[in-house]
């Protein structure tokens, strides 16, 4: 119950806008259009993160835009913990039985919530929990962690035959969220601070090497 608590208190902080209809689905399993679109979301913005960080400096990675103001390091960090975190999401909301009926009390599309969490014109504060800490012992250990969860989740998509759009979770400001839409969120989360460490880079301080 208190790890039920603690994921919900750490989703609280992706929801944004609850307007627009989600899309209609039927069946008990993800259909082919829904399983490519997860994967290939995954995998780039997965490639995304890995190409913005070639060639990297170490003095680059510690770069802060201000001494309040996380660094590349520390995005990257806070990406690898959050992908197994709210993976674990997901697997607790498939624990509970299915309920089709729960459908029309979603009010966010696949498309508006990935677009609600990569816009980086809402701030939004991350729990202490999954705040950067220097965890790993170095940023090459942050992002080879990240990644090991990131396949094992794209090769779930691809295999899983759970009943992702019939489980639901009680999002605190987006309000119900299929289990798909999880996963979603997950991914767009990743991309939402990849777009924070681009940001880093294009700083007018930003060292050269």
């Amino acid at each position: 119950m208190k790890k039920t608590m603690l994921i919900v208190a750490v989703l609280a902080i992706f929801g944004f806008t609850r307007s627009g209809k989600s899309q209609f689905h039927s069946g008990n399993t993800l259909t082919q259009e829904e399983r490519a679109f997860a994967v290939k979301y995954m995998e780039e913005t997965r490639d995304g993160l890995i190409k913005d960080l070639e060639g990297l400096s170490q003095n680059q990675l510690q770069f802060r835009t201000a001494p309040d103001r996380w660094s590349i390091a520390d995005c990257v960090e806070h990406i690898a913990i959050s992908e197994s975190f709210l993976f674990q999401a997901v697997q607790m909301s498939l624990k509970k039985e299915a309920e089709p009926g729960k459908r029309d009390s979603i009010k966010v599309s696949d498309e508006q919530l990935i677009k609600a969490l990569t816009d980086r014109s809402h701030k939004a504060q991350a729990p202490e929990m999954l705040k950067p800490t220097g965890r790993f012992k170095s940023t090459g250990d942050a992002l080879a962690a990240f990644l090991e969860q990131r396949n094992k989740n794209i090769e779930y998509v691809k295999t899983t035959n759970d009943d992702l759009r019939n489980h639901f979770f009680s999002h605190p400001l987006l309000g119900t969220i299929d289990d798909y839409q999880l996963l979603l969120l997950i991914t767009a989360h990743s991309r939402r601070h990849t777009l924070q460490l681009e940001e880093v880079k294009a700083d007018a301080g930003f060292p050269k090497n």
